[in-house]
């Protein structure tokens, strides 16, 4: 649960800091010539606009992110339980069956055999939903998750300046290597922990 949640994240991030990049360069490329080699004051000043997040740390400590993962974690348990239940009981009948199938009539064991066979089909359906089900609330956790995060950078890097933000993991480094003066997460961070227990008091 919490890999995929942050695979979502870090993929959409990357995928979006891409997108700015190209239209940075885009912008770059019709209006102006290309810099002097020497012009290490214009490549500083483009340096200073670029910044990244550390997404491991971010999700790590986004109490939104902590409460999504929290619940549906609760519920894959619950899921996995009731599951587990129906098919210990399943197998208590066919167990059952397999005791009184000696001693049973030719056409009571047909009958038996074709509602245990219902059964089992209905039990794969139901399994089959429950995930399926799962699948797609994770999804739009998801999407709300990614929303969050992507909606305020916008308005921080407008205020700030910032005309690229990259993300950060162990897992999917799409930075190699930054400066850590770069970095803003703690600020992001404070500010999306800020906005949430803000809304939590409405």
């Amino acid at each position: 649960m919490k890999k995929t949640l942050k695979s979502f994240l870090q993929t959409g991030m990357a995928v979006t800091a891409i997108a700015v990049m190209a239209s940075c360069n885009q912008g770059t490329n019709a209006g102006s010539t290309p810099a002097a080699s020497g012009d290490s004051l214009s490549t500083a000043a483009v340096a200073e606009k670029i910044v990244y997040i550390n997404s491991d740390t971010l999700l790590e400590n986004y109490e939104y992110f902590k409460e999504i993962r929290t619940r549906l974690e609760e519920k894959a348990q619950k899921a996995q339980a009731d599951l587990q239940s129906r098919s210990t009981a399943f197998q208590r009948e066919i167990a059952d069956y397999q005791q009184k199938a000696p001693t049973m009539s030719a056409a009571d064991r047909q009958t038996t055999e074709e509602r245990l066979a219902r059964k089992q089909d209905e039990l794969a359906r139901h399994q089959q939903n429950a995930g399926a089900a799962f699948a797609q609330e994770e999804a739009d956790e998801n999407e709300k998750l990614y929303k969050k995060i992507t909606d305020y950078l916008k308005e921080h890097a407008k205020q700030k300046g910032y005309k690229l933000v990259l993300t950060y993991s162990t897992a999917n480094p799409a930075v190699l290597y930054a400066d850590e003066s770069l970095e803003i997460t703690q600020e992001v961070l404070t500010a999306l922990n800020a906005a949430y227990e803000k809304e939590n008091k409405k």
